[in-house]
């Protein structure tokens, strides 16, 4: 702790803009009749994610609860209960997440559109983006093409040597070896290789990524099934991560079981999944697509930053 910790780490004139940043964000949607929403903060059901960590407290009876590290799950239940078109700007907590461009509590904007697909919905955020960030059209390309432009190797096609003697050839110090996980060989690479280069000139879409990295989109069979999921970058900084979501309970509940699996096996911290998202989806959730957007990143890029400190009041270190 300094002397000066009491004080924000954003010019006040930054957080006026700030302001007037959200209030445009909320406008859109107002003007699209698009119903704003709020749900719990604290869950009694966590993230099964296998690469996020949630934070919990214990209630004075005894219960664990979550805070949420995104309202997807209880927006659905909304779906499912019929609200039609729902959008959020809420505070979401992620344990561990702490960088230049990372801090643990952040604001996240979230909005579902039943009866739309993935590419109606990249189309809507592409005309939201270019008001806030005053862009071009943004571009659009698959996860392969794109992969390949910058590696050399198909993503969905290669193996684990080959992502291994790729990411050798090409310098990549790893800090250990990812033995045989082909997904965290592919994440090696799009972070390091691909994604630096990514919407320089203007935003792009990179879209239809592997069908082991479909998280809660739908999957999509075919030579080479692929996960309906999207991915919104610019300046090589991801913003938005969209799927055409997954309606099939069945199926939601077998990959929560299989992620809580992994995880008690590789000692990550035990979270039960959303038994209440499963019985919504029972009951029947429409078809939609869904996106979350980092407004704390979206926000640095339209001010021509690189920090988030310098576009949140109080980060991590000064909360």
């Amino acid at each position: 702790m300094t002397a000066n910790d009491w004080a924000p780490s954003a010019a006040l004139d930054t957080l006026r803009r700030r302001a007037q940043f959200l209030a445009r964000i909320r406008q859109f949607f107002f003007d699209r009749n698009v119903l704003e929403v709020e749900t719990p903060a604290l869950s009694s059901a966590g993230t099964t994610d296998l690469h996020i960590e949630s934070f919990f407290t214990d209630s004075q009876d005894g219960c664990r609860f979550f805070l949420h590290t995104s309202p997807e799950f209880a927006m659905k239940r909304l779906l499912a209960a019929g609200s039609g078109p729902i959008f959020q700007l809420c505070r979401v907590f992620r344990n561990g997440e702490r960088g230049r461009r990372h801090n643990p509590e952040f604001t996240l904007l979230e909005w579902y559109r039943p009866d739309w697909t993935y590419h109606q919905l990249m189309t809507e955020l592409d005309e939201l983006s270019q008001i806030l960030l005053k862009t071009e059209t943004a571009d659009r390309v698959s996860y392969a093409d794109v992969f390949y432009a910058h590696t050399g190797i198909d993503p969905h096609a290669s193996n684990s040597s080959q992502f291994r003697q790729c990411a050798h050839e090409r310098g990549i110090d790893l800090n250990g070896d990812l033995g045989n996980d082909a997904d965290a060989w592919r994440d090696l690479l799009l972070t390091h290789l691909v994604e630096p280069n990514l919407g320089q000139a203007r935003p792009v879409f990179v879209f239809d990524y592997p069908a082991s990295q479909a998280a809660l989109a739908r999957t999509r069979g075919g030579a080479v099934p692929v996960a309906e999921r999207f991915e919104l970058y610019y300046k090589g900084v991801e913003l938005a991560n969209g799927y055409q979501e997954l309606t099939d309970a069945g199926q939601q509940r077998a990959r929560f079981v299989a992620d809580v699996a992994v995880r008690n096996s590789a000692g990550q911290a035990h979270v039960p999944f959303d038994q209440r998202l499963v019985a919504a989806l029972e009951s029947g959730m429409p078809d939609c697509a869904g996106v979350a957007v980092g407004v704390d990143r979206l926000f640095m890029l339209a001010e021509g930053g690189d920090r988030l400190d310098s576009v949140i009041a109080f980060p991590w270190d000064r909360a």
